[in-house]
């Protein structure tokens, strides 16, 4: 049987929602979050945001190729609350929107022979990558590339639409969310990240002043201003804070892991460190959330099954910090062990029985590549 070619009746569902949303379809929200969607009002911040919130990950990356236009507006249409970017930048300083500065997989530039002298291999936050990366090509040059899934193996229709969409700079999706607010009467609410910061400031590549007078420019400045701020260094979001008012959310990785940022510093401190109430306390003297990794709030055992609760939502919220936890995705390679269904790593399981377990350890939000599913399990809460 050909990758892809089976397809449960849940799959179907969802993939004809998806369809019908970016072909011009209305989308049938469940009923409460229909009216979530038509309560968000304008200038309320972001305790105004239903909860749990979905926040599309990279757009709805489950069924686009990710950080795209198009994927970005299948999230919306599918009633996602928040809608991420990852921001990088171009040799001649402009910021786009790429989850990783190396783009050999999700652009077609190994198809573009005047670029193959670019390739080349480097070391970002001491991770040796050999690839095209951003920093290399001027915006011009950027926009003759097209954007393509970056797991074909695992997403094999989204192959369907490689070479649909350029490489959207932040400012085309600023302007995106202006227009797609007028139309729909709502603001449109972004998620975005500053990528290896520090490694961009060490080739005078600064992300957080470039990102500042963007958010200036289009009024997203303000502590009631629709987008959130993130980074996994936790200096680039306190350096933000000096920059604008908008709410800033701490990304943290696997505990036993160390912030960049850290390690330059030879700050010794883990994210272990940061889930402690001493370490929660620290991160809400100058940002408003956190984003954790799911293993963070209900860590999974050798068998990949999840076990105990920690206390980290507990913790943070009693320092005033809303949780924002990464990401939920519906194929079984991505699921905890006991809600994976049959043995095809990229059929969809039981999703909404792991969403339920997640949504009710009592997270503020959570980020999905699949909007509609994690819509749906947050009506069911």
């Amino acid at each position: 049987m050909t990758q892809g070619e089976h397809r449960s009746p849940a799959r179907r569902t969802v993939l004809g929602a998806a369809g019908a949303a970016v072909l011009g379809a209305s989308t049938v929200l469940p009923t409460g979050a229909a009216q979530a969607a038509e309560a968000r009002g304008k200038g309320h911040g972001f305790r105004s945001l239903p909860v749990p919130t979905v926040i599309a990950h990279r757009g709805a990356s489950g069924y686009r190729p990710e950080h795209t236009l198009g994927s970005y507006q299948l999230a919306l249409d599918l009633g996602a609350h928040v809608i991420e970017q990852d921001l990088v930048p171009t040799k001649d300083g402009h910021l786009v929107c790429r989850h990783e500065n190396d783009i050999t997989g999700t652009t077609d530039v190994a198809d573009h022979p005047e670029f193959a002298s670019r390739r080349t291999t480097k070391s970002v936050d001491g991770v040796s990558l050999t690839g095209w990366f951003t920093e290399d090509f001027t915006l011009a040059e950027l926009k003759t590339l097209r954007a393509k899934e970056r797991i074909p193996g695992t997403r094999q229709e989204n192959t369907l639409y490689d070479g649909r969409w350029q490489i959207p700079t932040f400012e085309e999706v600023l302007r995106w969310a202006e227009q797609e607010g007028r139309r729909r009467g709502r603001e449109v609410w972004l998620h975005a990240e500053t990528k290896h910061p520090t490694y961009f400031r060490s080739l005078g590549l600064g992300l957080e002043e470039r990102l500042a007078k963007l958010l200036r420019r289009y009024g997203r400045h303000r502590a009631d201003s629709p987008v959130f701020l993130q980074s996994f260094e936790p200096s680039s979001i306190q350096r933000l804070a000096k920059l604008v008012n908008s709410p800033r959310v701490v990304l943290l990785s696997a505990a036993s892991s160390r912030p960049w940022d850290f390690v330059q510093a030879g700050d010794p401190r883990t994210v272990a460190d940061l889930v402690t109430p001493q370490g929660l306390r620290w991160i809400a003297s100058y940002a408003q959330g956190i984003g954790p990794t799911l293993d963070l709030v209900i860590p999974r055992d050798a068998s990949g099954r999840l076990g105990s609760p920690t206390t980290l939502v507990r913790d943070a919220h009693a320092e005033g910090l809303i949780l924002h936890p990464y990401t939920q995705r519906n194929e079984n390679s991505f699921l905890p062990a006991e809600y994976r269904r049959g043995t095809d790593p990229t059929a969809y399981g039981d999703v909404f029985g792991a969403l339920k377990t997640y949504l009710s350890t009592g997270i503020d939000g959570i980020f999905s590549d699949n909007p509609d599913t994690a819509l749906l399990a947050a009506a069911d809460l």
